[in-house]
């Protein structure tokens, strides 16, 4: 069901216009845009990097093993899902892998930035793609999935977001979120990436489940990395003026071969049913509590 940012009414139809109030959004780009006063507004995300992370992406090794995860999740624990929402889905590529993976699913995609939705409608050009701010989500009960993949790091209202992704979920439906772990990490990675937080686990799930939602799985990955991670954190702070924030997506060839290999046999632990207890970052997999 659709819902009205204006005045709450929740109406089903093809069309954005709102029965009771007559609100229409506007378009931005050729999307429904939500928050157009956001879209330009480069508080969460550097949208130069838009560019060089559709280039760059889909031959990382952690943006490659993330996705692996994220499709595991998804067929493990919402085997009947039709219908998912990805927040922040940056330049699709999470969005590509599940549709190919999962050609029947219906996918909508949101990004508050309006560079964004451009790359990812070249990437996935049969999803509904929407730019929307995340805390204030135009739907109600609609879908069977909601997902987060490193958003609400971004953004400091984050219980917000969580709210409004419960709201636009099914009754029992799913939550799958991923966010960077630990506090110690925070380097200037965090600071160009403009995240506002590293997520403690503790902290998580308590922001989730106080949302609404029941945890069904929350693991760690990035473990086996982390003393690598650490070191290359710990560097960052003495180089700051010349750090360049996509430094760690341009590495050779055979090291991002290897790194991969090393999440590989991460994902067998998890997929074995152990969670791990530490890593650069969380996995969350939850179900929309009644």
């Amino acid at each position: 069901m659709r819902r009205c940012l204006r005045c709450d009414t929740g109406f089903p139809g093809p069309r954005w216009l709102c029965p009771r109030c007559g609100y229409e959004p506007g378009a931005l780009a050729g999307f429904p845009a939500f928050a157009p006063e956001l879209a330009h507004a480069e508080a969460g995300f550097d949208s130069e990097h838009f560019a060089a992370l559709a280039r760059l992406e889909a031959s990382n090794f952690w943006f490659r093993a993330r996705n692996e995860l994220i499709l595991w999740a998804l067929s493990r624990y919402f085997t009947g899902a039709s219908r998912l929402l990805e927040a922040g889905c940056g330049t699709g590529f999470v969005l590509s892998g599940i549709a190919a993976a999962k050609p029947a699913l219906e996918i909508t995609g949101s990004e508050i930035a309006a560079t964004g939705l451009d790359f990812a409608a070249r990437r996935v050009p049969d999803a509904r793609l929407i730019q929307m701010d995340a805390r204030h989500i135009p739907f109600r009960d609609e879908f069977d999935v909601c997902c987060a993949f490193d958003v609400i790091e971004h953004i400091e209202d984050d219980r917000a977001v969580l709210r409004a992704l419960r709201q636009a979920a099914v009754p029992g439906g799913g939550l799958l979120i991923t966010v960077p772990q630990h506090p110690g990490l925070w380097s200037e990675y965090d600071v160009r990436a403009r995240h506002v937080r590293r997520y403690r686990a503790a902290d998580l799930r308590e922001k989730v489940t106080e949302a609404g939602f029941e945890i069904l799985r929350m693991t760690s990955f990035v473990m086996l990395l982390l003393p690598l991670m650490a070191a290359s954190r710990l560097a960052q702070q003495k180089s700051r003026a010349d750090y360049d924030p996509l430094a760690e997506l341009k590495m050779a060839p055979a090291l991002n071969w290897a790194l991969e290999k090393v999440l590989a046999a991460e994902r067998v632990l998890i997929r074995a049913g152990l969670s791990l207890p530490v890593g650069g970052s969380l996995l969350v997999v939850a179900r929309r509590a009644e």
